[in-house]
C-alpha cells in the first residue's frame, strides 16, 4: 500500500492504518530501535510505541515521507528508552562511543542549540554538508550517526575494513567541523 494511503487512512481515523504502517515499517524501525538497544524485548517495545506515536501524531501532522517519520519516532523513543535505563547505571558503550565521535565536532548532538532559529540554521548547514559529500560517505555518515550503525555493520556493507570506515568518518566528522558554523 503507498503510503499517501496509508496517511490519509490515519487522517480518517481508520484503525487499519497502524496494521498496514507495521507492515511496511516493522522491520525498518526494529533496526533503528536495534541499533540504540541491542535488545529484543526493549526494541519490540520501541516499535509497538511508535505505532502508537505515529497515530496519535497523525492528523494534525501530515509527513511527507512517511518511513522517515516512522524512522525518527522509533529513534527518540529508543533513545529517550535507553537514557531513562541507563540513568542509574553505566552507560550504553556503543552510544558513548557514537556521542565521543559527535563530540569532536563541537555540539552538533543533544539538546545543547534549544533556540528553534540555531537550530534550524545548523540542520540547513549540515544538510548542505551531506549533500557535497560522495553518495558512500553520505550514506556512511548518515548510518553511523543517524542510524546509529556499527563500524562492523558499515564496514561490511561496504566490504571494506573497519579501520578504513573509522578513518572516512574521522575525516567526514574533520571536515564538517570545519565547514559548519553557528
Amino acid at each position: 500500500m503507498e503510503d499517501t494511503q496509508i496517511i490519509r487512512m490515519y487522517e480518517l481515523r481508520n484503525e487499519d492504518a497502524v496494521m498496514e504502517t507495521s507492515i511496511k515499517y516493522q522491520n525498518y524501525c526494529y533496526k533503528i530501535a536495534w541499533n540504540i538497544l541491542m535488545n529484543h524485548e526493549d526494541s519490540e517495545e520501541c516499535v509497538n510505541d511508535t505505532w502508537l506515536s505515529v497515530w496519535n501524531c497523525i492528523p494534525p501532522k501530515r509527513p511527507t515521507v512517511l518511513s522517515a517519520f516512522c524512522g525518527k519516532i522509533t529513534r527518540n523513543l529508543a533513545l529517550d528508552l535507553l537514557r531513562k535505563k541507563n540513568a542509574s547505571k553505566r552507560g550504553n558503550l556503543h552510544l558513548e562511543t557514537v556521542e565521543k565521535e559527535l563530540d569532536e565536532i563541537g555540539g552538533l548532538h543533544g539538546e545543547s542549540a534549544e533556540d528553534t532559529v540555531l537550530r534550524r540554521e545548523l540542520l540547513r548547514q549540515v544538510e548542505g554538508f551531506l549533500d557535497g559529500l560522495p553518495q558512500m560517505e553520505r550514506v556512511m555518515f548518515v548510518r553511523r550517526y543517524w542510524y546509529l550503525d556499527s563500524i562492523q555493520t558499515i564496514a561490511e556493507h561496504y566490504g571494506k575494513t573497519e579501520s578504513s570506515v573509522k578513518s572516512i568518518l574521522y575525516r567526514i566528522r574533520k571536515k564538517l567541523k570545519k565547514e559548519v558554523r553557528l
